[in-house]
């Protein structure tokens, strides 16, 4: 089903609070006990009130089972939502992608779950999306983290990916590893091939699809790798909460250079680089990522 018009979508979501697995109308849950002391790689114990609320952001090509390892820590010490952005996941196909929209529907989300300034953790394009709602909405959240993007356009060449998923057969496979076989040459990277597959199911009758919505994604590329004008220079305000930027230091998605655009829309920023660390920076160096993370928040909390 694709849904229409400019109303914002119900995202599909993994939630971590209670030890146990849970099914709601939003989408499957992975619950996990919250409110009590998370301890950090440095052994620094950190106690939340009440289990706060945090929203974690996937990135393009992604969903929220990118974050099950990180979530899952964190659970111990928050309520954590991760949330299938539109057209990933498990979330519905919508006939457009725009970072507003997709910034509308997490709003939306947390008006749902009664999530009260959550804190707001967002990867690449998830990073994009947690910047433009906590500039479209800056009550409505409490700080702000961004792993490895800036608030700044992008030439990824990521329609490589999608062009390459779109030549696979999907309604002739018989075997996932046909697919891996047909995308090899496309994307030689096996790492970026088990990522991309990632979102090749079984469609419950024997046969596979997508569950990306790569029609749309590819006609919104250039809305996805730019960032909508929302600043001061255009009428906007920046965002005055406190706000962590962490980057890998083998990733170019956040340079130097960016830094005055990044100061300038988020004046509270702190910027931190991990060592031998890609683009997915939380997924090659969690250990890092989260005792940065917790951290910052136990200083900002």
């Amino acid at each position: 089903m694709v849904a229409t018009g400019d109303e914002p979508v119900i995202l599909a979501a993994r939630r971590t609070e209670s030890g146990r697995s849970i099914r709601t109308e939003s989408g499957r849950s992975i619950r996990t006990e919250s409110g009590r002391s998370i301890r950090t790689e440095s052994g620094r114990s950190i106690r939340t009130e009440s289990g706060r609320s945090m929203v974690l952001l996937h990135g393009l090509f992604g969903s929220s089972r990118n974050w099950t390892g990180i979530a899952k820590r964190l659970g111990e010490g928050f309520d954590v939502h991760a949330l299938d952005l539109r057209n990933h996941g498990d979330s519905p196909w919508t006939d457009g992608v725009d970072y507003p929209a997709m910034a509308t529907d997490v709003l939306a989300y947390m008006d749902a779950h009664g999530l009260d300034r959550p804190i707001l953790v967002g990867h690449s394009m998830g990073g994009k999306v947690a910047m433009c709602l906590a500039l479209l909405h800056p009550a409505r959240i409490g700080p702000l983290v961004v792993a490895d993007i800036a608030p700044v356009p992008y030439d990824t060449g990521r329609e490589r990916y999608i062009e390459a998923m779109k030549a696979v057969p999907v309604g002739q496979l018989s075997r996932r590893s046909e697919a891996d076989t047909h995308l090899a040459e496309a994307v030689p990277d096996w790492g970026t091939r088990q990522f991309l597959l990632q979102n090749l199911v079984d469609d419950g009758a024997g046969a596979y699809r997508w569950r990306i919505n790569l029609a749309v994604l590819e006609s919104a590329m250039d809305a996805i790798v730019g960032f909508p004008d929302l600043g001061p220079d255009h009428g906007g305000a920046p965002f005055e909460g406190p706000c962590l930027f962490i980057r890998g230091d083998r990733s170019d998605y956040v340079v130097d250079a960016h830094r005055p655009v990044i100061e300038a829309l988020f004046p509270r920023t702190r910027l931190i680089t991990i060592k031998d660390a890609g683009h997915l920076v939380h997924a090659e160096k969690p250990d890092a990522f989260l005792s940065i993370l917790t951290g910052f928040l136990s200083r900002v909390e």
